[in-house]
This record gives C-alpha cells, structure tokens and sequence, in this order.
C-alpha cells in the first residue's frame, strides 16, 4: 500500500521526542531508537526524518527526501487538476406548441452537448390550460429521448413540476474519456470510367 505523509508533518530537529519508531530510507523497519540517533541516521545518508504518524507510542519516524516528497506530491496534484472533469448541465426549454423547425434545432443543439460530455436538463413550460395536459409534454421528452438514444440516456426521468415537466439527459461518452480523433485521411476515389455507348446504340 503506498505510503500518504502529509506534507505538514514535523521533520528533522522539529521533531521533540524522546524516541520513535523508525522506519529507514528502504522501507525496512529499524525498530524503537532514541531521537538523536535516528537523526544521525539520516543524516548519515543525506535525508530528512520525517514524523509520519505522531499520535502512535512511540510516534513513527521515516528517512526520506522530504524535499523530494514534497515536489512529488505537488506534481501529483497538478496532474489530478488537469485531468480533472467538470461536469456542466446545459439547459435546454421547449413548449408544447413549439414549431417542428425550431424542435429539430434545439434538438441538435442537445446532441451536440452530449456529445461534448455534458449533461443537459430539458423543460418543457405548460402556459394557461396547458397545464391540464401533462401528458402531451411527457409524450414530447419520452419523443426527445428516442430521437437521441444513440448519444444519451435518461438520468432522470420525466417529472413535472409547477408550470413545467423536467428531464435530464446524460451523455453515454463520459467527458473525461472524449479525446480528440485524429482526422481521417480523405480516401482516394478511384476515378470514373465513362464508356462511350457503342455505335449504333439506342439510348
């Protein structure tokens, strides 16, 4: 199991007990030494003795390269935040007397979004008696999701709520693992060969 320090533990001199538990620049385990000794230790082959769990009896020391440490766990980190995934909802609303134009291109700007990894949640507005009519904007998101199984799937199903019926669709790609495709190169189409009709021929 790899071995998490903190990087605001006490090292070196900081360090004000009378014994501990070391653990040397190997791994191996040196046993109950007094303090002074096990500063010497350390700095017989050039590191630090690091405090790394100060609540045990005696508290465990280990020789390492804090320094070294420190830089290691800090690139880490770096690399945790760059691979790090935010996850946005788009929003997307739509009415039940929307045209079939408009429909289709608000429903090609909700693929788009699942296909860049993001999650899109879409609400249809019931306006006067509309709102007696649950079932059509039901009808309209159920319509919505079979159109798009191919990029999303439902993460919520369709609820209403007030004057609204909500939805929310989540991508079948997680963003984290869209990469870049690399451009296909364009095949070369063999080139067409045109007989001339033979003579004589009726076309």
């Amino acid at each position: 199991m790899e071995l998490v320090i903190s990087a605001d533990l006490r090292i070196n001199d900081r360090i004000r007990v009378p014994q501990v538990r070391l653990i040397g620049h190997e791994g191996d385990q040196v046993g109950i030494v007094d303090i002074d000794k096990a500063l010497a230790m350390a700095d017989e082959v050039g590191l630090d003795l690091v405090e790394i769990s100060p609540d045990a009896q005696p508290p465990v020391c280990k020789v390492m390269d804090f320094g070294k440490y420190k830089y290691e766990i800090a690139q880490k980190a770096r690399e945790a935040r760059q691979n790090q995934t935010h996850i946005v909802v788009k929003e997307m609303r739509l009415g039940l007397k929307i045209e079939p134009h408009d429909y289709e291109t608000k429903r090609n700007h909700i693929e788009k979004f699942l296909r860049a990894g993001d999650k899109v949640k879409v609400t249809v507005q019931f306006r006067g008696r509309e709102q007696t009519r649950p079932e059509m904007g039901y009808r309209m998101l159920m319509k919505l999701s079979e159109e798009l199984v191919g990029v999303a799937l439902v993460e919520f199903a369709p609820k209403k709520e007030g004057r609204s019926m909500t939805m929310v669709l989540g991508p079948l790609v997680k963003k984290g693992a869209i990469k870049k495709a690399a451009p296909a190169k364009a095949e070369k189409k063999p080139e067409a060969v045109i007989e001339a009709p033979a003579v004589g021929a009726v076309e």
